[in-house]
């Protein structure tokens, strides 16, 4: 079962198409800190979903949907870029939690 979503990335099996949320800017000590020194944000919200994965002949759909703010691993995935938007890509593995609001 694959969700209808508003980007033109269409994952594949048990992946996960996610943008990102950026943390506002912060100051330290009265310095700006430069985006090549800031952490990599870990949170995202899904845009896109895959259908799920293959087992035992049937197919295992995501425990999450498009939409879901989500917790990831600090290095998981593979950053890509889509028409200017920053995107990350990862198995449904890689997701630590859903965040409810």
């Amino acid at each position: 079962m694959s969700t209808k979503s508003a980007t033109k990335v269409a994952p594949l099996a048990d992946r996960v198409v996610i943008k990102p949320l950026e943390d506002a800017e912060t100051m330290r000590g009265g310095l700006y800190i430069p985006d090549t020194a800031k952490e990599k944000p870990q949170q995202g919200e899904i845009v896109a979903v895959g259908p799920g994965r293959f087992e035992d002949g049937k197919r295992i759909p995501l425990d999450v949907q498009v939409g879901n703010r989500v917790l990831y691993g600090k290095y998981s995935g593979t950053e890509v870029t889509v028409e200017g938007d920053s995107l990350l890509i990862l198995r449904e593995t890689d997701i630590l939690a859903i965040i409810n609001s």
